[in-house]
């Protein structure tokens, strides 16, 4: 048997972070992931999945991303029940998230004004077609070679290693 989802999408507000009894961090968030088809009005619609996830990932999640953030889930679908405070039997569906992975920078969709979700910086894509921009040399060798610059970066299928 094989229970696996992977999904890529929007968060739809920022995560909360909860911690257990024991002190163990859980975070919830609803995931936007657009559907592959158009209505009959010719509107993109989206799914709004809830997901969770728990211990140093949660916390990671709920500091680095925020509403409007796109990140990739891997994990699994899971339902559960519980009695609401009027007694009433509540079903709920919901991905446990063994990994997300965070598909942008944190401020990188801050101040986007009309522009394509994810595309930060035309102007520099437009003006380095290869993705990558050599480190200049005045800066430190101490700094992180591989820290994320906010900007987006364009592979080919020839860059990758499989």
């Amino acid at each position: 048997m094989l229970n696996r989802t992977v999904l890529v999408g929007r968060l739809t507000k920022d995560p909360e972070l909860r911690y257990t009894a024991n002190g163990v961090a859980v975070a919830n968030f609803t995931l936007a992931v657009n559907r592959p088809f158009s209505n009959q009005q010719g509107e993109r619609e989206a799914d709004f999945i809830n997901c969770v996830i728990w211990r140093k990932q949660a916390e990671n999640l709920a500091s680095y991303m925020g509403k409007g953030s796109m990140v990739g889930v891997d994990g699994r679908i899971q339902t559960r029940s519980f009695d609401n405070q009027e007694g009433k039997r509540i079903f709920m569906t919901e991905v446990v998230a063994e990994s997300v992975q965070f598909l942008e920078s944190r401020n990188s969709n801050q101040g986007k004004q009309g522009g394509q979700p994810g595309n930060t910086s035309n102007q520099a894509q437009q003006s380095n077609q290869g993705g990558y921009q050599p480190q200049q040399q005045s800066q430190s060798k101490e700094q992180n070679p591989f820290e994320d610059s906010g900007e987006p970066v364009d592979l080919s299928d020839d860059d990758l290693p499989f």
